[in-house]
């Protein structure tokens, strides 16, 4: 029997079905957007650390802005 995964989402999320959700497995940390739990990204404590860092930089900004009209 395989254990249970735990799945994380922020306090902040928006709602039940519009969430980032993480897990730690020993297979790695699982990534998956809480409307379509059958969609999972696996990756390594590493490369995720290198994301959250870039996040804090402000490497990832331009993705949260709203698109402009032309």
């Amino acid at each position: 029997m395989e254990p249970e995964i735990r799945w994380t989402k922020s306090s902040l999320c928006n709602g039940d079905t519009q969430c980032l959700e993480i897990a730690v497995t020993p297979d790695g940390i699982l990534l998956r957007e809480s409307g379509t739990p059958g969609t999972v990204v696996t990756t390594t404590p590493e490369k995720l650390r290198a994301f959250l860092l870039g996040i804090k930089a402000g490497e990832f900004d331009h993705f949260a802005e709203a698109p402009t009209e032309a």
